[in-house]
């Protein structure tokens, strides 16, 4: 895309848009006010750009998609596997104490409607479940180490213990991130993701003594594996990395970057 104003400013996705009970989206670099590599609708909370900047950049983009900012939940994502529950007990609770629990914690579930549960993401790969049959909803963040460690399939286990869901009535989505072609990595990571319980010979390509590696497929695997059905689950196939009108992307720009949400949010009846 040649211009801004071709750039959509909200990505929906069709495997989830047949539900109209929640809403959903990933959001892109357009319509916002930051500037340089924040340019423009960073919504990266922990980015480095001007607070006031986020700010106004998550209330035009909740205006969008029509919802208030308050009702957004970002966690400080640290690469991990922990999930967090956006129940009525964590929703009781002070903004400073939410802030706390959210800390350290790269995946959110909730049931609770009106609760838009998103994750940032800038070369990740972020992923979204929902369960029209329990109505639960899940949003992850899924690098490297994430994915290493099954984020994804540590979510749908407590989806499983905590609200009896079914993976097969899962409906998934692997948003945009950095595609197999442009994710080079180091060596090591092979050994890493072997000793892992990975079949590295399926999520790693070697081309001309490079080495990259595919995290949409990692990640398909791992729900696959903890029963969602291949039907069910949507990989955009964006590339953060190449599209760099459109996405932010870390590994172009550098870590002190704009940074996409995507979310998934239960509508009231």
């Amino acid at each position: 895309m040649s211009s801004s104003e071709n750039i959509p400013e909200v990505l929906e996705y069709p495997i989830l848009s047949r539900y109209t009970e929640i809403l959903h989206f990933t959001s892109t670099r357009s319509g916002g006010v930051s500037t340089g590599k924040y340019a423009s609708l960073n919504l990266g909370k922990y980015s480095g750009d001007k607070n006031e900047n986020i700010q106004e950049n998550l209330s035009r983009f909740c205006s969008k998609i029509g919802i208030e900012t308050q009702q957004v939940y970002l966690p400080f994502q640290t690469h991990g596997n922990s999930v967090l529950i956006a129940d009525e007990e964590f929703l009781a609770q002070s903004a400073e104490k939410q802030a706390n629990l959210l800390h350290h914690t790269d995946a959110l579930i909730t049931n609770i409607p009106d609760v838009c549960i998103a994750v940032s993401t800038a070369d990740c790969v972020p992923i979204l479940l929902y369960d029209p049959e329990n109505r639960v909803i899940a949003s992850i963040h899924a690098g490297w180490k994430g994915t290493c460690s099954r984020i994804a399939a540590n979510t749908i286990q407590i989806m499983q213990a905590t609200f009896g869901v079914n993976p097969k009535n899962l409906i998934a989505v692997i948003g945009p991130s950095i595609s197999p072609a442009m994710y080079e990595v180091g060596a090591e990571l092979i050994d890493t993701f072997m000793d892992a319980g990975f079949d590295v010979d399926k999520i790693f390509i070697r081309i001309n003594n490079k080495i990259y590696l595919n995290l949409w497929k990692a990640n398909n695997d791992i729900l696959l594996e903890n029963g969602v059905d291949e039907s069910n689950i949507e990989i955009s196939g964006y590339c953060t990395y190449t599209g760099q009108s459109i996405f932010f992307s870390a590994r172009r720009l550098g870590i002190k970057s704009g940074r996409m949400i995507s979310g998934i949010m239960l509508k009231k009846n």
